[in-house]
């Protein structure tokens, strides 16, 4: 049963490295632009961010956390509904570019949130990427990648199946084999979520902590 799991996962990554390279590099490409973006911001823009940004640690200094579990249920949800969307729109042909521009997007927010905390705070807003944004996307980014990646596969698959006539393989397995992956990302989500929850209100309280006392 290892052996034949393990085929399947080596087969996969083999017949879509391409993909995983392409997708990958996008989502690279997305946190360099969405770093750059934060230079491109005015002194005024920067102001008013940080002035909120700032409001949101007094009440996080203050242990004015929301409740752990109503935190975990709103994350999961909503990135549920980040790879759900995914995941439906590799069941179209359409839905490809979509795909592309959301993983893209993805990376814009990661590059900006880090960009902006470092720009206006230096070491201390590394410090705070470090705790409060990088563990969960350190699970929830190749998470993004692979139902991105198995999202454009079986994408490529229907339109091959539609558009050229030779290609005469069921997709019923494929698409089976597709809602597997989706049920895996999942359980990534339920993780990321619950440390996104538990574990980093507590850890940006006490660099927190740090930075202002």
């Amino acid at each position: 049963m290892n052996r034949t799991l393990k085929s399947v996962v080596m087969n996969h990554f083999r017949e879509n490295s391409s993909i995983y390279l392409f997708t990958t590099v996008l989502l690279l490409i997305g946190v360099i632009f969405g770093a750059i973006i934060v230079n491109s911001l005015s002194y005024s823009q920067k102001e008013d961010l940080y002035y909120y940004l700032s409001r949101f640690f007094g009440q996080v200094s203050h242990g004015e956390f929301a409740n752990a579990s109503l935190m975990f249920k709103q994350s999961f949800i909503h990135y549920a509904k980040y790879v759900g969307l995914m995941w439906i729109l590799g069941l179209s042909i359409i839905g490809l570019p979509i795909i592309l521009i959301l993983l893209f997007l993805k990376g814009i927010v990661v590059g900006f949130t880090v960009g902006f905390l470092v720009n206006q705070m230096g070491w201390y807003g590394f410090l705070l990427s470090f705790v409060s944004i990088m563990p969960q996307n350190l699970i929830l980014i190749p998470g993004f990648i692979f139902i991105a990646t198995a999202a454009i596969s079986f994408s490529i698959r229907m339109i091959r199946k539609q558009f050229v006539k030779k290609v005469n393989e069921p997709i019923f397995p494929y698409f089976v084999r597709y809602s597997f992956v989706m049920a895996g990302i999942l359980l990534i989500i339920s993780v990321a979520s619950s440390f996104e929850a538990y574990v980093s209100p507590v850890l940006m309280k006490n660099v927190i902590d740090v930075i202002y006392n």
